[in-house]
């Protein structure tokens, strides 16, 4: 396609998101109440919490995709989370999808094990859930969704300064 020849209606929106992103022409933001300023860790143990919900307000709809996607985002979120908060790392350290699990290792998060795990289940199954031409399942969604949910408890009982979390990640979904 050449330069300048993109249909308008997707111009008209690129536009728009570069410019809502920006921050741009749209007055004062009106940003997501839930989600905690101030300390990264703080963003995001809320930006986790926020994923948890979603994933629960869309329980019994049969979006497995959507369900697994959020709670590998809500899993790492909660892993950056300790890490910003006890281990000392900035936001600019967790530049891929990964490097969250080393870190709980290192800090004694979690395991050796579990982090590898952690890691084998990200490598394995969401990039070919997400790339590949698997169909995810039921089984899937609800297994990760309980992991994503066991994990942020984890980390949430483990930062010592308390409040912050605005989930309960404890509340079983469905039949759980």
């Amino acid at each position: 396609m050449s330069e300048g020849s993109d249909p308008r209606d997707i111009r008209t929106a690129l536009d728009a998101a570069i410019d809502a992103f920006n921050e741009e022409g749209f007055g004062v933001p009106n940003r997501e109440d839930a989600i905690a300023t101030g300390d990264d860790w703080k963003t995001q143990l809320t930006k986790a919490c926020r994923l948890l919900d979603a994933v629960a307000r869309i329980d019994g709809q049969g979006h497995y995709t959507a369900v697994i996607e959020l709670c590998f985002g809500a899993t790492e979120r909660s892993i950056e989370a300790y890490a910003l908060a006890v281990g000392g790392d900035e936001l600019d350290d967790f530049h891929d999808h990964t490097h969250c699990y080393d870190r709980a290792a290192d800090l004694g998060l979690l395991s050796r094990t579990a982090t590898r795990e952690l890691r084998g289940l990200y490598d394995d199954n969401r990039t070919d859930s997400y790339y590949g031409g698997k169909r995810p399942t039921e089984k899937q969604a609800d297994s990760l969704y309980a992991l994503s949910r066991s994990v942020h408890q984890h980390v949430t009982d483990q930062i010592r300064e308390g409040g912050v979390c605005v989930c309960d990640a404890r509340q079983p979904r469905g039949d759980d």
